[in-house]
């Protein structure tokens, strides 16, 4: 009897887990088998998700996580409390080596411990700072850091990478962020934030936000399932918001 309790009450722990662990994969987007094909540009604020091939060719595309759940939520929101309106509909793939990347003012990389770039994706990505981009870095912890500042310093050598205060405009662009205090959601690390800035000069604009320690697309992604923190989810939608109307008015 006490060994069967005690397998009750791990299952109890791990079920939540391996349910969110199921679920992370589920309307995964994978090159040549699309079901949701790009929108195509009209003008309207279009959420761009950036594809790359994952560090070591795992079998876990990485660039995918949270899709197309964490978007088709956050852009429910954004059209719900901003003058933006943005497509509904859907939202677009693009590798930074796709010219069409550069009709879109704001692109999302998800777990950028896993990023990697060829030359072309190179110097797109230069490109598309340098044309006024926004880049927005997310889903990523621990160790995964030393590969996305290698990546940056890649790209970007001369653009340094600085912690951002609550007191950035970033932070105030929209919602007014009382506290930057977040947590990881599936392993509890304290979140920094990290930006760069134009020329490395506070008074011009940032050109991307690291979410370090933290995953803001799973926050969005299972906000209506009661897995996680309702008031998590909810700062989390307000970053989000914060990060695109900063972007477009920057």
């Amino acid at each position: 009897m006490k060994r069967r309790w005690t397998w009750l009450a791990v299952l109890a722990v791990l079920l939540p887990i391996l349910t969110i662990a199921a679920q992370r994969g589920r309307g995964r987007r994978s090159p040549g088998n699309d079901p949701n094909p790009n929108m195509a540009y009209d003008g309207r604020f279009t959420f761009v998700r950036v594809r790359f091939e994952p560090l070591g060719g795992s079998f876990d595309l990485k660039w995918d996580h949270d899709y197309p759940r964490a978007e088709n939520h956050f852009m429910k929101i954004l059209d719900e409390l901003s003058t933006i309106r943005p497509h509904m509909d859907g939202s677009n793939i693009h590798t930074f080596s796709d010219p069409e990347i550069f009709k879109f003012p704001v692109a999302y990389v998800s777990e950028p411990g896993f990023w990697t770039m060829d030359e072309k994706e190179l110097q797109g990505v230069r490109d598309y700072v340098t044309k006024g981009g926004f880049l927005i870095f997310d889903d990523f912890t621990g160790e995964h850091w030393y590969n996305f500042e290698a990546r940056w310093r890649e790209a970007f050598p001369n653009l340094r990478i600085v912690q951002l205060e609550k007191a950035n405009a970033l932070f105030d662009s929209f919602f007014r962020i009382e506290s930057l205090e977040m947590q990881h959601p599936m392993n509890g690390s304290a979140a920094v934030f990290f930006g760069a800035y134009e020329d490395n000069d506070p008074a011009k604009r940032l050109v991307m936000i690291a979410n370090y320690n933290n995953d803001i697309g799973d926050y969005m992604e299972f906000s209506d399932e009661g897995f996680l923190p309702i008031s998590l989810t909810n700062e989390a939608y307000k970053l989000a918001v914060n990060y695109v109307v900063y972007a477009m008015t920057h």
